[in-house]
């Protein structure tokens, strides 16, 4: 059945607990709702040695240019305490205009919301001259490693290029369409050991505690300011999520200790240049302190921008025509997959609100996804009836 309204799709992608890497039947259901629209289907599981199989979605109808994308996934995370959820997460409950379940605001709504503007859209327009390409993963969540990079490796091998793309990100702030990403910060993942001596605790001196030494290490670099923000971008941030030791003896200093933390870092930096600034950091703390301090780097993806122009203008329209306001643009937040498909053409982040997003009970409001859905329409009737180049 082709739905051109989109709760009750909502409701059946939230109702597969699709928590990465696991698909639970979320992208059959996806499938499902497309093929109807005349959309060609084409299942692609990735797997790699160190990480886990991940099945993804792209679909295409049409089969000229140009070709606008919407990009998204299907992949959830965990619930957490289930005890603390009010509603079962995986049960898509409506309770007074709210939809409830995790995916709910990411992003599960938002898929619903563009596969029903395109069932009104052709519904209304018939085929577009051009295509139409959902490029759906279930690794967004998680190590995005066989997902969107595979799938955009996957397309240039095949001789299949996007001209635009939006990502249906939760990019807005109070309510669908009031806030478009057109940037990220980039992010990075740090893990320091420090080694030093065991020893006894009543001798501390015959050994060499590596602890001290990375609560120095970690003070110095959680005061550390990295930049007071850029033209389209807010300051960078640096934040340890955890040290460890593992020591269960009382009276045994340990030989190591290590610790994580994350960097979410603008356009000044590359991240070559934060290893550099962190490696120096380190060395400065062991010419002082002693010790033996390794870091160990992964990127998650470097900043990116999309200069506002054709593209954004488009989209900016197509929401003040909707909703009777321009929307902001805007380069807070996380990092998503756009960073990937930056590479590749301009890219785009429009979805609904993200305050519940990851949240013990998860929702979005009804009158939301329909204005999403409303949004997204009139993307598709304002870039169609004039594309836009570049």
């Amino acid at each position: 059945m082709v739905a051109t309204e989109p709760i009750h799709l909502a409701q059946e992608l939230i109702r597969r607990p699709s928590v990465t890497p696991e698909d639970e039947g979320a992208l059959a259901v996806l499938e499902a709702a497309l093929k109807p629209l005349g959309f060609e289907c084409t299942r692609l599981r990735f797997d790699d040695k160190d990480t886990p199989a991940i099945e993804n979605l792209y679909a295409r109808l049409g089969t000229s240019g140009p070709n606008l994308c919407f990009a998204g996934h299907t992949d959830v995370v965990p619930v957490g305490d289930r005890a603390a959820w009010k509603r079962d997460p995986f049960a898509a409950d409506v309770v007074d205009g709210m939809l409830y379940g995790r995916g709910a605001a990411d992003m599960k709504s938002a898929i619903a919301a563009f596969a029903a503007a395109v069932a009104r859209y052709t519904q209304k327009s018939g085929k577009p001259k051009g295509s139409i390409s959902l490029l759906i993963t279930g690794d967004e969540e998680g190590p995005a490693v066989n997902g969107t990079v595979k799938v955009l490796d996957w397309l240039k091998s095949h001789g299949q290029t996007l001209d635009h793309c939006i990502v249906g990100e939760p990019s807005s702030a109070a309510s669908a369409g009031d806030m478009i990403k057109i940037g990220r910060r980039g992010s990075m993942n740090t893990r320091v050991t420090v080694k030093g001596i065991q020893g006894h605790v009543a001798y501390p001196a015959l050994g060499l505690n590596p602890i001290p030494i990375m609560a120095d290490l970690a003070a110095r670099l959680s005061s550390w300011t990295l930049d007071k923000g850029s033209e389209h971008f807010e300051p960078s941030t640096l934040a340890f999520t955890t040290i460890d030791t593992g020591n269960a003896a009382v009276n045994v200093i340990p030989a190591t200790t290590s610790a994580g933390f994350n960097i979410r870092f603008n356009d000044l930096h590359t991240p070559h240049s934060l290893m550099r600034a962190i490696e120096s950091i380190g060395r400065e703390v062991m010419r002082e302190k002693g010790g033996e301090i390794g870091f160990a780097f992964s990127v998650s993806g470097p900043s990116f921008f999309t200069k506002p122009g054709i593209f954004t203008a488009l989209i900016s329209g197509a929401i003040a025509r909707i909703t009777g306001k321009a929307p902001e643009f805007s380069t807070s937040g996380g990092t998503s997959d756009a960073r990937f498909i930056k590479d590749h053409c301009p890219v785009a982040e429009l979805g609904l609100a993200g305050r519940t997003m990851h949240k013990v009970d998860e929702c979005a409001s009804l009158e939301d996804i329909e204005l999403l859905t409303r949004i997204y329409q009139a993307v598709l009737e304002d870039y169609f009836a004039k594309p836009p180049r570049g």
